[in-house]
């Protein structure tokens, strides 16, 4: 494919495949083909992938900053769906659209590449992204101590990012230069992957092993961060059991998504959803799983 430049080409299409992908596995709490919100679907969530696949600096044609890609992709989906599916989503890929992965198109490594993308970014990119939140209305959204995202910012993204990186999983991913995504969540569901050989296993595998790992960013601004960590324990508690890869560890899986969705999905996992996105979109790019990998998980005893 001499003179084709496959960031253009590939990158719309990882993000895509990457959303669909996430909302298409039965994970626990989550929306999903056959497990529908009051005000969201799955076909809501279908759709704003396809709103955000030009997130990539050279999808929209002209090159604008990484916050004004933010603002309009956010744009594009309230525009479609009148809701928010995919704020969360949004902040992760963006920086990560901007990278090149491949070695051939620069002479930098992803990571080298990503830090240089979030130390580059400016307080008009928080005043874009402050205004991609407030489009969005995340639920859970209170006020911050500094820098609170109804007031002008005073500092770049990235620092914006830092201050919220103790109590937000999106953030703490600028602030860290998205360690937990390339070090943690990309190699959970690539040995995911290899040991159920299809990517809606992995995907719920990997899910699990998030919310053992780290209470959820969104349980955690609804309901307090002491729900959270009940959750967090609940799901390690799955995992005891043999996860996904015993009978016992399925019941259990299938106990704890009645649980989360109880009172009407106020434990929705949501931020660990957005972070699994991010981390498919991450395996795509880096060809850790083919577009064309088998994606139902064929079981019976499952969501």
């Amino acid at each position: 494919m001499g003179g084709v430049n496959l960031d253009a080409v590939n990158t719309p299409r990882d993000i895509n495949r990457a959303c669909v992908w996430e909302a298409s596995a039965r994970k626990i709490g989550n929306v999903h083909p056959t497990a529908s919100f009051r005000d969201l679907t799955y076909i809501d969530f279908v759709l704003a992938a396809s709103e955000i696949r030009d997130l990539g600096p050279i999808g929209r044609g002209k090159r604008i900053s990484l916050g004004d890609r933010i603002r309009g992709a956010v744009q594009d989906t309230r525009f479609t769906v009148g809701t928010n599916p995919n704020l969360g989503i949004i902040l992760l890929l963006a920086p990560l659209a901007a990278v090149r992965f491949s070695w051939l198109a620069s002479p930098t490594t992803p990571v080298q590449n990503l830090s240089n993308i979030l130390n580059s970014l400016t307080v008009e990119d928080t005043k874009y992204v402050y205004e991609a939140i407030r489009i969005a209305n995340p639920g859970g959204l209170g006020d911050a101590p500094e820098q609170d995202v109804r007031a002008e910012p005073t500092v770049t993204l990235l620092e914006a990012m830092k201050l919220a990186a103790d109590r937000d999983m999106v953030a703490r991913q600028y602030a860290n230069g998205f360690a937990d995504v390339f070090d943690f969540g990309v190699p959970a569901f690539v040995d995911a992957l290899a040991k159920f050989g299809c990517v809606e296993a992995a995907i719920i595998d990997s899910q699990l092993t998030w919310l053992a790992t780290y209470p959820d960013s969104l349980i955690a601004r609804k309901n307090g961060p002491a729900v959270a960590e009940d959750v967090r324990r609940r799901a390690t508690e799955v995992l005891a059991l043999g996860g996904i890869s015993t009978a016992e560890g399925r019941a259990a899986g299938v106990a704890l998504d009645k649980h989360l969705r109880s009172d009407g999905n106020k434990l929705n996992p949501g931020t660990t959803a957005d972070l699994i996105t991010a981390c498919l979109f991450v395996a795509l790019r880096e060809n850790k799983v083919t577009p064309n990998a088998p994606f139902r998980w064929p079981v019976a005893d499952w969501l």
